[in-house]
């Protein structure tokens, strides 16, 4: 496992933890310290797969990545893919499955804030709403699309949908269609 360290413009891919606190010592404005020290040691020797930022005054911060990438370039380009432990196949983004194309059934789930008027009073209020939907499509982001389309002429214009990549919308392919 390497890591990837970027402060502003700096930024270096190392080998292991100790050459990270050398970079980042060498740096004035972080003032690496003992407790930061500590905290980037536990951070690398955990599980945790994510990004790490650490703030060194108010918005201003450095990154840590871990990744599977042997060179900076192979960082650049992406290639290096997280492995899953249990399964030990890659972890696969949820942008590349939502574009991947699969022609059949989909399931899709979104909840979206919907516009709904109230009753006695009669303005206007924004009303959380989960909405599951099975149609044909040929990849997830069609499936958003056409689940979107669906409510856009249902509900009222000022409804607010979520995002296909983020965690309100969900979705799982069900099988070709005949």
């Amino acid at each position: 496992m390497n890591l990837y360290l970027r402060y502003f413009d700096r930024e270096i891919l190392v080998n292991n933890v100790d050459e990270a606190i050398d970079f980042l010592a060498s740096i004035d404005e972080i003032g690496m310290d003992p407790m930061l020290e500590k905290d980037i040691r536990d951070y690398v020797a955990s599980d945790m797969i994510y990004p790490k930022r650490y703030k060194i005054r108010p918005r201003v911060y450095f990154i840590i990545i871990k990744t599977e990438a042997a060179t900076m370039q192979d960082f650049k380009d992406k290639k290096a893919v997280h492995v899953d432990g249990s399964a030990g196949k890659p972890v696969s983004s949820a942008v590349m499955r939502l574009n991947e194309e699969r022609e059949g059934w989909y399931e899709g789930s979104i909840d979206f804030k919907r516009v709904l008027m109230v009753p006695g009073t009669g303005k206007f209020q924004y009303r959380d709403t989960h909405f599951v939907a099975r149609c044909k499509a040929i990849s997830g982001l069609d499936c958003y699309n056409r689940i979107v389309d669906h409510l856009s002429q249902r509900v009222d214009s000022r409804s607010q949908f979520p995002s296909a990549k983020g965690k309100n919308f969900k979705f799982q392919y069900l099988g070709r269609f005949k």
